[in-house]
């Protein structure tokens, strides 16, 4: 009788621990971080700073495409962020299929710097 126990023992402890292995991974797979955001923020960090030039850092997107494997993916987290307000996506004037991205904070500072020069 003690080695029935013992094996229903047993037996629970291994279902036990199977459950904690199947409870991490599912963590692992609902835990995501943006890989876009990640990368935009990296390459803001690295926009030149030039002295008597007001323009605020931006990212262009084709940029971003060679930087992230998945275009899908940074197409949709630039989608998710822009509804979020994180940031702000231009079409941009120059003949090509481009865009130009910047964080909200910057694009409010640049259009402040903007209303400065009209009004002077």
């Amino acid at each position: 009788m003690d080695k029935g126990k013992k094996c229903r023992r047993e037996d629970e402890e291994i279902e036990a621990v199977d459950s904690d292995a199947n409870h991490s991974h599912s963590l692992e797979q609902n835990l995501s971080f943006s890989d876009t955001l990640l990368v935009l923020r990296m390459m803001r960090v690295q926009f030149p700073q030039i002295d008597k030039v007001s323009i605020q850092p931006f990212i262009l997107q084709s940029q971003l495409y060679s930087s992230v494997k998945d275009r899908t993916q940074v197409d949709r987290e630039l989608e998710s962020l822009r509804r979020d307000k994180v940031v702000r996506i231009f079409k941009l004037n120059t003949g090509q299929d481009d865009h130009g991205i910047m964080f909200l904070d910057d694009y409010l500072k640049q259009e402040s710097i903007l209303a400065k020069m009209h009004t002077s």
